[in-house]
């Protein structure tokens, strides 16, 4: 009665097949965080604004708005946190992605490296739409809303998701030899990012001893970079966006690598140890 398919496939169908799976593989992770998808992007767009709230408020009882770039401070506040969110929300997501001892693996069509690329898309299409929405609800409030170069500011957006995604797969294939070392670490990741990714300052404004504690992080470099698009009077000379994208390249191809040795030895025994 159930007989395995032995009709031959061509690479485009084999390649279109993949993608319809990576579709609603997506779908499903957007739905993770609640049933309804409207509520889990109000959820997402709530803890975006809370922290803008947060940050604005920080800055203004510690009387640090002079240091902003001149221009629109919500602006300036929220570039950094779009993108701070947007690495630590795919690193998250990539990180728990179902490895090779998943039930979910038993099913056919399903693969670890749809798991990891459909939990990546989601996050990726959950956070551009709140950065719209938030975008959208602020401007309609004041109708101040000015970027210099929206694209350049969304590829920034995207690379800072691409950095994710790669410091994620390096956790994750980790994860099934050390998982509570991964999970300390990736906290301790996310944690460390509220300070050292720059965006409470500016690249520039920085003495060299303490912008060398900080130019090792590609997301430093990445909301730095975001900003300069963002505002017509701000030029960043101490960052750049080679660093972080061939860096993350680098952290890809790795995790990559370690997921592949990762899902050649996998143990139906890992599940019991998480």
């Amino acid at each position: 009665m159930f007989q395995a398919d032995t009709r031959t496939r061509t690479t485009t169908q084999s390649a279109l097949g993949i993608l319809e799976v990576i579709y609603y593989a997506t779908a499903r992770s957007v739905r993770k965080s609640h049933p309804n998808a409207i509520v889990g992007l109000a959820i997402n767009m709530l803890q975006t604004m809370t922290l803008v709230f947060v940050f604005y408020i920080m800055f203004t009882f510690l009387g640090l708005r002079g240091v902003a770039i001149r221009g629109d401070f919500m602006v300036y506040i929220m570039s950094g946190i779009f993108l701070f969110m947007t690495q630590n929300k795919a690193m998250g997501a990539v990180v728990g992605s179902e490895g090779p001892a998943s039930p979910m693996m038993q099913h056919a069509p399903m693969s670890t490296f749809v798991s990891i690329v459909s939990n990546a898309l989601g996050t990726l299409y959950i956070q551009v739409l709140s950065v719209v929405l938030v975008l959208f609800i602020y401007n309609a409030m004041t109708g101040s809303v000015e970027i210099n170069d929206p694209v350049g500011a969304f590829s920034m957006l995207l690379l800072a998701w691409f950095v994710g995604v790669s410091v994620g797969m390096c956790f994750l294939a980790l994860k099934p030899w050390f998982p509570q070392f991964v999970s300390i670490a990736s906290t301790i990741y996310m944690r460390a990012n509220m300070l050292a990714s720059g965006k409470m300052f500016l690249a520039n404004t920085l003495p060299f001893f303490i912008l060398k504690m900080f130019d090792w992080n590609p997301l430093f470099h990445v909301i730095d970079q975001a900003r300069g698009f963002a505002f017509i009077n701000y030029n960043p000379h101490y960052s750049n966006t080679t660093y972080p994208l061939i860096l993350a390249s680098v952290l890809l191809v790795i995790g990559f690598m370690g997921e592949s040795y990762t899902r050649q030895h996998a143990s139906i025994s890992w599940g019991a140890r998480r």
